[in-house]
Order: structure tokens, then sequence, then C-alpha cells
């Protein structure tokens, strides 16, 4: 098994948080979340198989996901089909980071097809961890239903705190309560966005990047979710270093909300999310929230047909 398609069973579990119905977290994947957090996301995709948007998500999956078919023809794994539930979490450490799924997994199956493809495997303590050849990270089946994925170290203290749970932070609880009961994707961060070293390739997003200047800047820490339904609604909440501070930043999301309106004719879809979004404040608190009906987000994320324009060249015989 080769790094990537260690990688792709990692991820094609974290793709699956696409779309999905709201559930208070599992405590049990809870306990396997660093003390330490400073980023923190869930999705519960229990329910995502009776939703069009997520039936339609998971079948794009499916039919354009080259490495995941090789995933489930080789251990019968289907992310979209096998898992439950999926947290992932970070510290803010380069290279390093958990994902942790609650579902249905042959771990013998698929720890087979990991070491014909040049896994190695590991005991550690009663737990057995796959390692990618370069003994960089690893993925382990705590159960038939819990599995945990990450950099090695990570998941060593994982397995540790199955047992001996390390709570984070009593307010990030109260926050993962929050979002984790009323949204059906969320995520969190307890520090300023800014702090945060993006991964590699990320775009450069003015005034959240460290060192810029902007309203953006002053971020403390954020959350957002997605609720899903015939209207798919999205929430934002970004807390500022105060009140002023806070409505700076809501007058630059306005503006560029009317920028984006005024943009009807050459992007109509562009035009109709600005005009959908609303934008308030509260103390230093500033909310954002996106409405956009279902069928209509189904019809963005379809694939464009390439079309050819102009008449085709003729071809001279030889």
């Amino acid at each position: 098994m080769n790094a990537r398609f260690l990688t792709t069973a990692t991820l094609s579990i974290a793709f699956t948080a696409v779309a999905l119905p709201a559930k208070a977290a599992d405590p049990q994947l809870l306990n396997l979340v660093m003390p330490d957090v400073k980023v923190l996301a869930g999705v519960n995709v229990d329910q995502a198989k009776t939703s069009p948007f997520g039936q339609y998500v998971l079948s794009q999956m499916h039919t354009s996901d080259t490495d995941m078919q090789k995933l489930i023809t080789l251990t019968g794994f289907d992310p979209t089909r096998d898992v439950g539930e999926l947290l992932v979490a970070t510290n803010g450490t380069p290279n390093t980071g958990l994902a942790m799924a609650r579902g249905n997994f042959d771990a013998g199956r698929i720890t087979a097809a990991a070491t014909a493809h040049g896994a190695v495997t590991e005991q550690y303590g009663e737990a057995t961890i796959i390692k990618d050849p370069k003994n960089t990270h690893g993925v382990s089946f705590l159960s038939a239903s819990l599995v945990v994925a990450g950099d090695l170290d990570g998941v060593k203290a994982a397995i540790d705190r199955q047992k001996a749970p390390a709570p984070f932070s009593s307010s990030l609880a109260v926050q993962v309560s929050q979002w984790s009961t009323t949204q059906d994707a969320w995520a969190i961060s307890a520090v300023p966005p800014s702090s945060l070293k993006p991964p590699a390739g990320a775009p450069n997003l003015p005034g959240l990047t460290n060192g810029q200047g902007g309203p953006f800047q002053t971020i403390q820490s954020a959350a957002g979710g997605v609720k899903f339904g015939n209207l798919v609604v999205v929430k934002a909440q970004a807390v500022s270093d105060n009140a002023q501070d806070a409505t700076q930043m809501s007058d630059a999301l306005k503006l560029l909300a009317n920028l984006a309106a005024m943009q009807a004719g050459n992007d109509p879809t562009a035009a109709a999310l600005a005009q959908s979004l609303q934008i308030t404040t509260q103390g230093s608190t500033v909310n954002v929230q996106l409405s956009m009906p279902e069928d209509q987000l189904q019809q963005i994320l379809k694939p464009k047909a390439n079309v050819r324009t102009g008449p085709r060249k003729a071809v001279r015989p030889i």
C-alpha cells in the first residue's frame, strides 16, 4: 500500500463530510481529540443517504474518484456507506492532525489489503496501527465501529486517551455542543485564523494570512456550520477584538456582498448568493447567514460539460 493509497483511505472518510444532519457529537470520538486542540470540525453522515443533496454528493464521489473505487475494490470499505460520523482535529502543528470516525469497519480485510500494498503494522498496546511506508502516518481500528487516523504520534496519543481521556477546554466543549446539535456539518477555530499555518497550496485570503492587515485580522475565534434541507443554510460567526473592529469587519463583508450583487449580468450565481446574505453584529461578534435552495446548489456543483464553440476545422485528406 503506497502512501497515496493510505492517504486516500483516510481522506475519503473526510470527504463524506459534505451533506449531513445535525446530531450531538459522539462522546467516544470527542474522547480521542487532543487536549490542546485549536480547530475541530464534525459531521454526521447517518442520514445523508436520505437527503436528496446528500445522495447527489455521494453519487458524485463514487463516479469521479478513481482512488476511492480502488479502495472499495481492495478492501470492501466504502466511506460513503460505512462511515456514520466524523471528527477532524488539529492543534495547529504542521503535518499533524487526527481524523476520527464511527461506522462499520472490516479491520481484518482492510489491514490485509494495506499490508499487501506496502504498509506495515505496529502493535501499540492492545491496538494495531497500519503505517504508511514512510512511517509518518497511520490508521488504527480501535473497534469494529471506531477508527482513528493521522500522524503516527497523534494516533498513539489518541489510543492512550481512549482509556484515559484528557478533555479539551470547557469553553470549546460548550461550542461543540452548540454547533453539533444545531448544524449538519460544523467547524470551530478556538484561535485566531491568522495564527494558523494554511495547508500547502491553499489560496491566500487577504486579511486572514498572518502578518497582513485588514479588518479580518482582528478575528480571535470563529465557527460555522451547514444545515441541509430543501433550503441549505450556511451560518458563520466571528468574534473580534471589540465592537468597533466587529463593525468594520461587518462593513467590509457588506461591501463585498454589494459588489458581488452588482455582477448579476456576468455572474448570476454570485449575485444571487450575495443578495441572500445576511450580516449582523452583536457586540464584538459578527454573524453571517447565507441560504440557497437545495436544487440550485446541486446545479452549481454539477460538473460543467466541455462544450466546443465555433465550427470544427476540416480535416485535409492524406
